[in-house]
C-alpha cells in the first residue's frame, strides 16, 4: 500500500489539472501562434508560468485504484500487477482466466 500522503497528494493535482486545464490550453495557444504578435505570445508565455505547476497534466502519477502502487500500472483496468492478479485468482475480473500450460 502507498502512502496516504502520496495518493492524496495525486488527488489534488488532478483536481487542478481540471480546474485549470481550459485556461492552460487557452494560453498555449495563444503562446504557439505564430500569427499572433511576439508581445502576446510573451505575455502568454509569463502568465503560463505564472499557473501552479501542479496544473500540469504532466505532473499527473498513474496510481492503482486498490493499492496505490505507482508502477507496474495497467492503464486500461487502471490496477496494478499485484492487484489485478489478485482479483484474477478470485474470479472478479470477467473473462480473465489463470494460465496454466
Amino acid at each position: 500500500m502507498a502512502k496516504k500522503s502520496s495518493i492524496e497528494k495525486d488527488k489534488h493535482r488532478r483536481k487542478l489539472v481540471a480546474k485549470y486545464a481550459a485556461k492552460r490550453a487557452r494560453l498555449l495557444a495563444v503562446a504557439n501562434d505564430d500569427a499572433q504578435p511576439q508581445e502576446e505570445r510573451f505575455a502568454a508565455r509569463l502568465k503560463l508560468a505564472e499557473l501552479p505547476r501542479n496544473s500540469s497534466k504532466s505532473r499527473i502519477r498513474n496510481r492503482c485504484e486498490l493499492s496505490g502502487r505507482s508502477r507496474g500500472f495497467y492503464r486500461k483496468l487502471k490496477l496494478s500487477r499485484i492487484a489485478l492478479r489478485q482479483l484474477a485468482s478470485r474470479g472478479q475480473i470477467p473473462g480473465m482466466v489463470k494460465s496454466s500450460w
